[in-house]
């Protein structure tokens, strides 16, 4: 076939021409006929089993869609690739996790405008729109990248998913939700592999939240990572936020909950379950500041030292509590 002919019909060209002839539409500045090509026409390659052509396609139009300020056409192109590489049985490697972080990083970062006037009719309008975007960007992110995170640990890349993946959510939930969600922001932390970025986070969060939040927001994390069994990125969190802490000038947190995890740490490194017991006894009401601090303590003690759960109905309610942390069963 010369290239002036054209193909016959039910016969799909090579996916650069439609990825070309599309992103002219989207300049021409049609984003929501753009929008209907890209999913038709990926579907018509995903129907002949050409995977790899309609993630390119898809691929394509997240990111363009995404740079064109197109937020909710780019998230659901975003998914649509996440369900393709499920459909077309994608392995977890280096080249699909670049093609996913290529996308996430398309993804709008816009501060919340500050200095407003509270008291000025014009400033409180255009707050309450910026916080009502910041919440559908969280929200469109969150799903793509869950979504990619449940893929990855379908396909094998660690259980609980991709550690690069959860460090991404993480980060997007910390930077763009109106309100720091802490809980949510650890949960997918913990997942990750970075604790130094962590720290970072919480030090930046404690630079700004109330009173009594800074010691509740570190000793999560610390329970988080030990429930996990992960006692080193524990330590490391730990040492980092001290570290960095010092650097800025600033003091760490003193509170009982924070002498408790000091403690834990240390008792943790030996069979000293009679000394964890006690800590649990001593600082019971520092412990019960949190209601899941009983729980991730539990689990803990299974890890640590074979303690069965005080009751093993609770297992399933726990395990539905860092679900609700990480938002919508991830």
């Amino acid at each position: 076939m010369s290239t002036r002919e054209r193909p016959r019909r039910g016969v799909l060209p090579p996916a650069q021409e439609n990825i070309e002839k599309i992103a002219k539409v989207v300049k021409d500045g049609n984003c929501y006929g753009a929008q209907q090509m890209y999913k038709s026409i990926s579907a018509r390659y995903i129907s002949a089993e050409r995977y790899s052509e309609a993630l390119d396609i898809l691929h394509s139009g997240s990111c363009i869609q995404l740079e064109h300020g197109q937020l909710t056409c780019g998230a659901e192109l975003a998914l649509l690739f996440v369900e393709t590489l499920v459909k077309g049985k994608y392995p977890y490697d280096e080249d699909t996790l670049d093609r996913v972080r290529k996308i996430y990083k398309k993804f709008p970062r816009i501060p919340v405008p500050q200095h407003l006037d509270l008291g000025d009719d014009d400033d409180m309008q255009k707050l309450s729109e910026a916080l009502g975007a910041a919440k559908v960007r969280v929200e469109c992110c969150s799903s793509f990248l869950k979504a990619a995170i449940k893929w990855s640990a379908e396909v094998g890349a660690h259980r609980n998913g991709s550690p690069e993946l959860h460090d991404m959510l993480a980060e997007y939930i910390y930077s763009e939700s109106p309100e720091a969600d802490m809980a949510r922001v650890s949960y997918h932390f913990v997942r990750g592999k970075h604790p130094r970025k962590f720290a970072s986070t919480l030090v930046n969060f404690m630079g700004k939240c109330y009173p009594g939040e800074d010691d509740v927001a570190i000793a999560r994390a610390i329970l988080m990572y030990l429930s996990h069994g992960n006692l080193r990125d524990a330590n490391c969190l730990m040492d980092e936020l001290k570290k960095q802490l010092k650097g800025k000038d600033l003091d760490f947190p003193k509170s009982d909950l924070i002498q408790l995890i000091n403690f834990l740490l240390q008792t943790l490194q030996r069979d000293a379950l009679p000394l964890f017991n006690m800590l649990r006894q001593t600082y019971k009401s520092s412990i019960d500041r949190e209601p899941v601090f009983n729980e991730l303590l539990d689990v803990i003690a299974e890890i640590f030292y074979e303690v069965p759960r005080r009751n093993p109905l609770m297992q399933g309610m726990f395990g539905d509590i860092f679900k609700m942390m990480g938002g919508d069963g991830m």
